[in-house]
């Protein structure tokens, strides 16, 4: 067995005595030394979305008695409000500038619309989802009413009409 020097010995004081791995292995473990163990790590958390989706409808009654033509008369009127939401630095509605990827309305009114904006940086990012979600709320029909704010697809200049592009000079 090979032989060490700790600079000092449990048997001795002196640096200079060598203590073997024996010696060191059998050694009781003093009672004040501590058990090191890691500190407890928090679980990963979640990434929810900004906003729930569209639930589906708690009804009692059976899905085929829903209307279908509720739905065919809500996506229209829900378009035309969100046609009123403008981006304060841009003179084109949010609709026309190709910023509302999807509105979803089922037979109950509930409406569920997925959005995005020019940029994560726009300085309106906080405004105009709520604006969107209160049009949304108000057009008679809907029950209840969720934006999703995504980022994929990117937005870029091609989502947007031709009549937004007319518009900015852009044709």
């Amino acid at each position: 067995m090979g032989i060490f020097n700790f600079n000092s010995s449990p048997e001795t004081d002196d640096p200079k005595t060598p203590v073997s791995t024996e010696a060191r292995a059998s050694e009781p473990v003093p009672a004040t030394a501590v058990e090191m163990t890691p500190p407890p790590v928090d679980p990963p958390r979640a990434i929810l979305p900004t906003q729930p989706p569209v639930p589906a409808p708690a009804t009692t009654h059976d899905p085929i008695d829903s209307d279908p033509l509720k739905t065919l008369e809500l996506k229209p009127k829900l378009i035309e409000a969100l046609s009123t939401v403008y981006d304060p630095e841009i003179p084109v509605n949010i609709y026309e500038m190709g910023l509302i990827y999807d509105v979803d309305v089922n037979a109950d009114g509930l409406v569920g619309i997925r959005m995005t904006l020019t940029s994560p940086a726009c300085p309106a990012a906080q405004s105009i989802p709520v604006e969107v979600e209160a049009k949304a709320k108000a057009v008679p029909g809907v029950s209840d009413a969720w934006v999703d704010v995504v980022w994929e697809p990117t937005w870029d200049m091609s989502k947007m009409s031709e009549a937004a592009k007319l518009q900015l000079g852009l044709l």
